[in-house]
């Protein structure tokens, strides 16, 4: 494998920082080309904070990986502040498609963690069939009491212990107001009633695995519930046990298998050969 750091410009002055990790050509021009796990972050996550989990699953799966740094992250273009209710449909149905469309990718799997995990939501609902699957962890649709509570009592966290410099080894400079950003979108009671998943749910067509770990702090059982239900029969919920918010660094293991059954269960589409 090849692992890779590159800025992608996007055009209208944005540009995106990425990680691709890639496999030798895989030869035969009669094969389906494999698809790419494509993997979104928390909101207060970045490339570097998915660890080694994009890189085990890539060398587990034989795929490649587009990790990447969403606007505002890293060394990608600023994001727009205060940040606007519909950041996430922004992210997963513009900002995400450019990206993919300027790489050339037009088969992916989409993973994403928390705020990662909804914009990957939106993103299937919006790619159609260009999304081979769809994997979550601990997304979103709605603010519920857990996940205000949580913010919350992060936010205490944020100003009385050393989070703020943990964190700031990864956003430096933009820590602030990534943080802030944050805890104010998700805390306005405006924005959880400007929320709707409804049509974009419905409109995924992939293979989903829905996942939260069974003492998550941050959403109820229920976030994983409604969305199975919204996706419909494609859909599966999973539940790891004795796991919280971030499955892939508390129990990476149990979570690669998974994911590696899932994936590899789902049958290739049937190739056409013209004669």
């Amino acid at each position: 494998m090849q692992i890779r750091d590159s800025i992608v410009s996007l055009g209208d002055g944005i540009h995106v920082e990425v990680r691709r990790i890639t496999h030798p050509d895989p030869g035969s021009p009669l094969q389906s080309p494999r698809p790419t796990l494509v993997f979104l972050h928390e909101s207060l996550g970045s490339i570097a904070l998915w660890r080694k989990f994009p890189e085990r699953l890539a060398k587990a799966t034989g795929y490649d990986a587009l990790i990447y740094n969403r606007l505002g992250y890293g060394s990608s273009s600023d994001e727009e502040l205060p940040r606007p209710y519909d950041y996430q449909e922004r992210e997963g149905a513009v900002i995400l498609p450019r990206l993919l469309d300027e790489l050339g990718l037009d088969k992916v799997v989409l993973i994403g963690h928390s705020d990662g995990g909804s914009i990957a939501l939106i993103a299937a609902g919006a790619l159609g069939e260009r999304a081979h699957a769809l994997i979550t962890m601990a997304a979103h649709t709605y603010a519920d009491q857990l996940t205000i509570d949580g913010i919350t009592e992060m936010m205490d966290r944020y100003q009385t212990t050393d989070l703020r410099a943990k964190l700031q080894r990864y956003h430096g400079a933009r820590t602030d107001d990534l943080f802030q950003a944050w805890h104010t979108v998700w805390l306005d009671e405006a924005f959880d009633e400007s929320l709707d998943f409804s049509d974009w749910l419905a409109g995924i067509q992939c293979p989903s695995m829905i996942i939260q770990g069974e003492v998550d702090e941050y959403g109820v059982p229920e976030q994983v519930t409604d969305i199975v239900a919204g996706i419909g029969a494609s859909a599966q919920p999973l539940f790891l046990p004795d796991t919280g918010h971030s499955p892939h660094l508390e129990k990476p293991d149990q979570l690669l298998e998974a994911v590696c059954d899932f994936l590899l269960g789902i049958k290739p589409p049937k190739s056409r050969i013209s004669y």
